[in-house]
């Protein structure tokens, strides 16, 4: 099972569980609240009404009932009273009271709203609102009038009824439960919608901070495992909080490991290309130590400083290709005439490629004006590698040709033989260089377009070749300011 999967089930489940405990424990606690408020109510009415009654019940004679006092028809006015009221929404067209009146012994000598037919004349002093209240104490009781459902449960809620101090009786307010149970229920609907809209709303926030830490997360892996090949350099993900601090320490750990890495290849190369040299130098010392015609010494003398002169360009060059793999970023970064640099490496160059009769070329006037942002010296710097490059593969008499165009780019062309199709792919790459034309050219140090592709790829831009009949096509391409 994938990490996003596991994060997205194990918050779901947690948030689903605790909503569920919640929900459960409002759901469970609107039934009895309600009752608790209906209850209170009933306590009010009850003793309210104990009051109105206890005038009628302390004239009333022995045996007889109040079914003909002033109370008793100022219940059944309430009882006839047409209701039509909206309670929060909800209808309310019936009055649902049922009111009796017991003596000191418990009979019932008033009865109304009965929806079983009065019960005048009957004996409720067992009853444990009756019983209770005429012991002094708090009379209630629920009582299903079907068994088996609890929506039929009718609270009956007990008052004294006081004359000079005794209690001469007993009153009795009663209300079924489904008269409330419609306001239950919509409170458990709203509770459980709301509860649906919770998890949906967790649902969604699940989703969304597990997107964001497989993202997060993926990013960093795709970090770890792209190879920096080529001199391409992979920007560190920006992130936030400990996935931010986890990707420095990546990042530091990548260029620890990088520049080991970069170590071994560098020395293995290095000791690979300076064998060549040295053992021509040895040779021709060797050579020296022995009588030799004027002609001879002459031509070992000139070998051993070409050699020199060889291995002092492949120090020279990888120290500056030291340095620019060193580099994270552009140190003195401004605003760059292509033209004024793509010119001052050509004057770096221009007596060497005197002696070979070859000349430049500008395909369109050299345009100041044209800039891009970087460092003037690190682009000089590629640009004379790459004036350097084609000046070994032109040939005498030829002509470089150079354009500078709006979109930022440099292109340089040489008329020489270009570069196999083998050869493509590894352009670019340390010690990596190709045959040059002429029995006289001496072999390069292979890291002329490393120092290249490094420049540009501090500069965020990217440098390409391509063959051009006849010859080769470099371009560098910037990002304009």
């Amino acid at each position: 099972m994938k990490l996003g999967v596991r994060l997205l089930l194990g918050f779901f489940l947690i948030t689903g569980l605790a909503a569920f405990f919640v929900l459960r424990v409002f759901v469970a606690e609107v039934k009895p609240s309600v009752r608790e408020v209906m209850e209170d109510v009933l306590v009010d009415t009850a003793n309210l009404l104990a009051e109105q009654v206890a005038d009628d019940l302390a004239a009333l004679p022995e045996g007889a009932t109040l079914e003909q006092s002033r109370f008793a028809e100022r219940v059944r006015d309430y009882a006839a009273r047409p209701i039509d009221a909206r309670i929060w929404g909800l209808a309310k067209r019936s009055l649902d009271f049922r009111i009796y009146v017991t003596d000191a012994r418990g009979r019932v000598v008033f009865d109304a709203g009965a929806r079983q037919g009065s019960a005048v004349g009957a004996d409720y002093s067992r009853w444990r609102d009756v019983a209770l209240t005429l012991r002094g104490e708090y009379g209630a009781r629920a009582t299903r009038e079907v068994q088996a459902d609890d929506r039929s449960s009718v609270m009956y809620v007990a008052a004294p009824v006081r004359h000079e101090g005794q209690v001469i009786g007993v009153l009795t307010v009663a209300k079924p439960v489904a008269t409330v149970q419609p306001f239950i229920d919509r409170a458990e609907r709203k509770i459980l919608v709301a509860g649906a809209w919770l998890l949906g709303l967790s649902l969604a926030i699940g989703v969304a901070v597990t997107g964001w830490l497989v993202w997060s997360i993926r990013r960093l892996r795709r970090y770890a495992q792209q190879v920096d090949s080529g001199g391409r350099r992979i920007e560190v993900p920006a992130l936030s909080g400990e996935l931010g601090e986890l990707a420095k320490a990546m990042d530091a750990m990548r260029t620890r490991l990088d520049g080991r890495e970069q170590l071994e290849h560098t020395v293995r190369a290095l000791t690979h290309e300076l064998k060549s040299p040295l053992a021509a130098i040895r040779g021709a010392a060797e050579l020296l130590r022995d009588p030799l015609p004027d002609a001879d010494r002459e031509t070992f003398a000139r070998q051993i400083e070409e050699q020199g002169e060889r291995l002092r360009l492949l120090v020279d060059r990888l120290l500056e290709l030291s340095k620019l793999e060193g580099r994270r970023a552009l140190e003195h970064a401004g605003p760059v005439s292509l033209s004024r640099c793509a010119l001052q490496a050509w004057d770096a160059l221009h007596a060497r490629a005197d002696q070979r009769r070859i000349g430049l070329r500008w395909l369109s006037p050299p345009d100041p004006g044209i800039e891009v942002h970087g460092d003037a010296e690190l682009i000089t710097l590629a640009m004379t590698n790459l004036f350097a490059n084609a000046l070994d593969f032109a040939p005498e008499g030829s002509e470089l040709e150079v354009a500078v165009g709006s979109d930022g780019s440099f292109t340089l062309r040489d008329h020489g033989p270009g570069v196999p199709d083998y050869a493509r792919a590894q352009l670019g790459q340390r010690f990596y260089s190709t045959p040059r034309p002429g029995d006289h050219a001496p072999k390069s140090s292979g890291l002329g377009l490393a120092i290249v592709q490094q420049v540009m790829a501090l500069h965020g831009g990217t440098w390409s070749g391509e063959p051009a009949q006849p010859g080769w096509r470099a371009r560098l391409q910037f990002t304009a300011p």
